[in-house]
C-alpha cells in the first residue's frame, strides 16, 4: 500500500522550502516511455485478452477535432498504481499504458501536484522525476506485464532496446497572485519560469539560448497554454477531461521512435547486405540461382519497411483543427521527423537499387543461359540433319 500521509508531508516539506511563490497550480506530472514491442498488435484482440483493465479505444475530446482522422486508434488500458521513490521519498504514481496497433506500448506514470502548489515545488517535483531511477523501472517493469498478457495479440513480438521518454506537466488550473495588468495567468509565465521548469535551468538564460531551447509556445484561448521543448512539455489546460494536446505529442514521440527503430535497422542490414552479396557471387551457382535467397530478404525487408512506414505516417492526420495541427507539426518538427525520414528513405534507396542490381544480373545471368541453350539446340539440330544425310 502506498503512505499517502508520508508523501503528502514530503510535498508540504517541498512548499514550505520554496517560498512564498507567486505562480501556484493544481495539476500533475506524467512520466512516458514508449517501447517497441512487435511488428504489429491486434487491438481488438489484446481489448479482449486484457479483459476489464481496458478503457476502450482513446479519441480527442474536442469538438474541434473531429476532423482528425485516426485509423486505429489506441487502446488505453488501466495499471493501477505504483510506488517510486522521488528524492528518497514514496509517491504515489498512477500507472497506465496507450497501445497502437504498429507494436508501440507507451507506459504513463502520473503523480499528482498537491493542490495549490507553488511553481517551485513542481520545478523540483519534476527535476525529481527525471532523476528517479526507479521510474524508468517502474515503466519497464509495467510494460513486460503488459506485454506477456496480450502476447498471443502481438505479430512477431520483440522488445527492442530503442525507447523515447517524454514528460508532460500538466496544469489544470493555474493563478498568479499579482498581476497588476489583469491578465490571465496563463499570460504571464515568463521564459525564465519556463526554463525553470522545461530544461531546469536555475540561472537566467539568454535569449539565444530561450529561442533555441524553447522554440513553441502556443495558446488558443487566454487562459491554456502550451510549450514544448525535446524532452519536456509544458499543458495549461483549464478543461480537465481535454488531452488533446497529450494525444497528438504522445503519436508525435511514438512515430519518433519507429523512425529511430528503422533507421537502426538499415544501418545494421546495409552492411550486412554487402556481405551476403559478396558471398553469393562467390557461390558456385549460376547467377540467377545465386543471388536467390538474397533477393528473397531484400523483398521481404523492404515489403516489411514500407508497410510498417505507411501504417506509421498514416496513423493520425490532422485536417481542420488548426491548433492541434500546429502542435503536431511543431512536435514532428522538435524531434526532426523529417531529418529522420529524409534519412530513412535515402537508406531504403539504397537497398532498392541493390536489389534492382542484383535482379537485373539475375535476368542477364538467365538471358545468357537461355541463349546458350538456344546455340546448343541449333548446333544439334544441324549436328542430327548432317547425320541423317551420311
Amino acid at each position: 500500500m502506498i503512505d499517502a500521509r508520508r508523501t503528502s508531508t514530503w510535498i508540504s516539506r517541498v512548499i514550505r522550502q520554496s517560498g512564498s511563490e507567486q505562480l501556484r497550480v493544481d495539476g500533475s506530472i506524467t512520466y512516458n516511455r514508449l517501447f517497441d514491442v512487435g511488428y504489429t498488435i491486434d487491438l481488438d484482440r489484446a481489448a479482449v485478452l486484457l479483459g476489464e483493465s481496458t478503457r476502450g479505444r482513446v479519441r480527442p475530446a474536442r469538438e474541434e477535432a473531429r476532423a482528425i482522422q485516426i485509423q486505429n486508434p489506441p487502446l488505453l488500458v488501466a495499471l493501477g498504481t505504483s510506488e517510486v521513490t522521488i528524492d528518497g521519498t514514496a509517491c504515489s504514481a498512477t500507472l497506465s499504458a496507450h497501445l497502437f496497433d504498429f507494436a508501440v506500448c507507451s507506459i504513463q506514470l502520473r503523480i499528482e501536484l498537491p493542490a495549490g502548489a507553488s511553481w517551485a515545488t513542481m520545478v523540483q517535483l519534476g527535476n525529481g522525476v527525471e532523476r528517479a531511477s526507479d521510474v524508468a523501472s517502474v515503466a519497464e517493469q509495467a510494460m513486460q506485464t503488459l506485454t506477456a498478457r496480450f502476447a498471443a495479440a502481438i505479430e512477431r513480438p520483440r522488445i527492442d532496446a530503442i525507447t523515447e521518454e517524454y514528460r508532460v506537466f500538466r496544469i489544470d488550473r493555474l493563478e498568479r497572485n499579482q498581476d497588476e495588468n489583469g491578465r490571465p495567468a496563463a499570460e504571464t509565465v515568463t521564459e525564465d519560469e519556463l526554463a525553470s521548469l522545461l530544461i531546469g535551468e536555475k540561472r537566467p538564460l539568454s535569449v539565444t539560448a530561450r529561442r533555441e531551447l524553447m522554440p513553441y509556445r502556443f495558446s488558443y484561448y487566454d487562459d491554456d497554454l502550451v510549450v514544448l521543448t525535446w524532452e519536456s512539455a509544458l499543458v495549461v489546460e483549464p478543461h480537465v477531461d481535454n488531452h488533446d494536446v497529450e494525444y497528438v505529442l504522445e503519436f508525435a514521440n511514438a512515430q519518433l521512435l519507429e523512425l529511430r527503430i528503422f533507421d537502426r535497422q538499415l544501418d545494421a542490414d546495409l552492411p550486412s547486405l554487402y556481405d551476403r552479396v559478396e558471398v553469393a557471387r562467390a557461390r558456385r551457382l549460376w547467377m540467377g540461382e545465386r543471388f536467390r535467397t538474397v533477393l528473397s530478404e531484400l523483398q521481404t525487408r523492404l515489403a516489411d519497411m514500407t508497410e510498417t512506414t505507411e501504417r506509421v505516417e498514416n496513423a493520425l492526420k490532422l485536417t481542420n483543427d488548426v491548433y492541434l495541427a500546429r502542435i503536431y507539426s511543431a512536435g514532428l518538427e522538435l524531434f526532426r521527423e523529417q531529418e529522420w525520414r529524409r534519412g530513412l528513405e535515402r537508406k531504403l534507396g539504397i537497398l532498392r537499387e541493390t536489389y534492382t542490381m542484383l535482379n537485373s544480373e539475375a535476368q542477364v545471368a538467365r538471358a545468357e543461359v537461355l541463349e546458350v541453350a538456344i546455340v546448343v539446340l541449333i548446333v544439334a539440330e544441324l549436328v542430327l540433319a548432317l547425320l541423317v544425310r551420311h
